[in-house]
């Protein structure tokens, strides 16, 4: 099982979510973490190669954009809550810089 990398502030993000939410995102990353495919997700080509964003549905909208590709752990680079039908631009902006980040440490490590 792969360990679970929070990038950032998506951690603090997560815990602000109502409990509902936290459960649903705990499980589902729970499942990412154990090689197994989550229940609802999309790929998110234009933040980088690999990254994903897992939607959970609950009272509200929430969102987190991981990248699980890497054989260390699933990196997780941005979490949110969904407030309109088309995802904000400073949350891909956000993600696509914390990946830009990761994968520069990684190569100078």
């Amino acid at each position: 099982m792969k360990r679970l990398a929070w990038l950032g502030s998506s951690l603090e993000e997560v815990r602000n979510w109502t409990g509902d939410a936290q459960r649903n995102a705990g499980y589902q990353l729970f499942k990412i973490q154990s090689g197994l495919e989550p229940s609802d997700w999309k790929s998110l080509h234009s933040v980088g190669s690999g990254v994903q964003e897992l939607r959970i549905h609950c009272s509200n909208e929430y969102r987190i954009i991981y990248v699980a590709k890497l054989a260390e752990a699933v990196y997780i680079l941005h979490a949110f809550e969904k407030k309109t039908r088309k995802t904000p631009q400073v949350a891909l902006e956000t993600a696509r810089q914390r990946l830009q980040l990761l994968l520069s440490q990684r190569r100078h490590t």
